[in-house]
């Protein structure tokens, strides 16, 4: 029984192989000028354009079979008693016809405070330089909005586009809509950004964009436009 058995751990040791070496981990970090979420402000104790944030993760695919997990990091001050925001995720892309599908789960962190933690599940579709994603949350609470209450089944689509439209040059932009579920008062509102990035090879780009979004009335200057540049350095 003991030989039968090491010889399929074995075999199945060998079938993973080829996808072990094939297996991808990238990285990334980035300096911006204004870490915005949703087209709001990830930093609330200063009302300026300019708050500077340092951001950074990495993603490991599993070779060919579509597989992911990855890790992104932000600094951050909106919740008392935090100062970052650590994303952990994985999901899966495959292809229908010349539409590039991806699902997953995705967990927002805040070490220093565990009342903004929140956890979505997201589906996207990619076709040509147009992307559909919606992320609902399951969590309790949707970033601490409900307070005591309950902010699960919160919703937010997103539609985005990019395309090169000269060497090293990428046009993006993208609209996003929050629906608040449970028992957040706050009102459904919308987001944007429109901008482009530049390519200068060997893993670095330049970003710029004007972010923002609606209901200023109600969320205050968190959701004001702001023209947002990011460094970025692909590891």
């Amino acid at each position: 029984m003991h030989c039968s058995s090491s010889k399929v751990f074995a075999a199945a040791l060998l079938a993973t192989l080829p996808l072990l070496a094939s297996a991808q981990l990238t990285g990334n970090v980035s300096l911006t000028t204004n870490y915005k979420f949703r087209g709001q402000d990830q930093d609330a104790s200063k009302v300026k354009a300019v708050k500077p944030a340092l951001q950074g993760g990495f993603d490991y695919a599993f070779g060919e079979t579509g597989f992911y997990v990855g890790n992104w990091n932000s600094s951050v001050n909106w919740l008392s008693g935090n100062s970052i925001e650590s994303d952990v995720y994985g999901g899966y892309k495959f292809k229908a016809g010349d539409v590039d599908l991806d699902v997953g789960a995705l967990t927002y962190i805040y070490p220093g405070n565990s009342k903004g933690n929140t956890t979505e599940v997201y589906g996207a579709a990619t076709f040509g330089p147009v992307t559909a994603k919606y992320s609902h949350t399951l969590s309790k609470d949707y970033f601490d909005y409900a307070g005591s209450g309950k902010g699960r089944n919160t919703g937010y689509l997103n539609l985005a586009f990019a395309q090169e439209v000269a060497p090293k040059i990428t046009l993006k932009a993208s609209v996003g809509f929050t629906r608040f579920g449970g028992d957040i008062t706050a009102p459904n509102f919308m987001d944007y950004s429109v901008g482009g990035a530049y390519d200068f090879g060997s893993g670095v780009s330049l970003g710029a964009a004007v972010v923002g979004a609606n209901k200023k009335d109600y969320f205050g200057p968190v959701n004001k436009s702001r023209v947002i540049v990011t460094l970025t350095k692909t590891l």
